[in-house]
């Protein structure tokens, strides 16, 4: 499957199922919710995309916690989990995305170097998520993380069907 029919499928299948999704983007600065919108049909199942950048945004629209920011950083396991579930509560969705990493040229750190990443995804069952390295220019980023979330997002689907 090419990448750029990964939400295509994704927007079938969520209206073949009347079902929903929502994005929380932060390194991709809505680039997902670009891609997903390019769908004919897609407001069919998009509900929502929040592009909370700062802390701020993402304590306040998401309700990622001050102490889970504070501890971990905002690109962590933690507060992707807490974005995924933030904007699936908020938009009353059955499925959404959450994107949180470093895309350069700087930001980064020996523990987490530019290109570093944090995907989850939380359903009605469970959240998941994952680390995922996506070195390079900022575009290439942006590309190769939509890439893996939507992807994710389309392995959990198909294993539904």
């Amino acid at each position: 499957m090419t990448p750029d029919s990964l939400e295509t499928e994704i927007v079938r299948l969520l209206t073949e199922r009347r079902q929903t999704l929502a994005l929380a983007e932060s390194c991709t600065g809505g680039y997902i919710a670009h891609r997903v919108t390019n769908v004919p049909g897609a407001s069919a199942i998009f509900s929502a995309g929040l592009v909370t950048y700062s802390n701020e945004a993402k304590q306040r629209f998401l309700g990622v916690r001050p102490e889970t920011l504070a501890r971990n950083g905002a690109v962590s396991d933690l507060v992707a989990r807490e974005m995924a579930e933030g904007a699936r509560r908020a938009s009353d969705t059955d499925y959404a995305i959450a994107v949180t990493g470093i895309a350069g040229p700087g930001g980064g750190t020996p523990e987490k170097p530019v290109g570093t990443v944090f995907i989850a995804l939380s359903s009605p069952k469970e959240t998941r998520s994952w680390r995922r390295f996506n070195p390079g220019e900022r575009l290439a980023f942006k590309q190769a993380t939509s890439d893996q979330a939507l992807g994710e997002l389309l392995v959990l689907l198909q294993a539904l069907t």
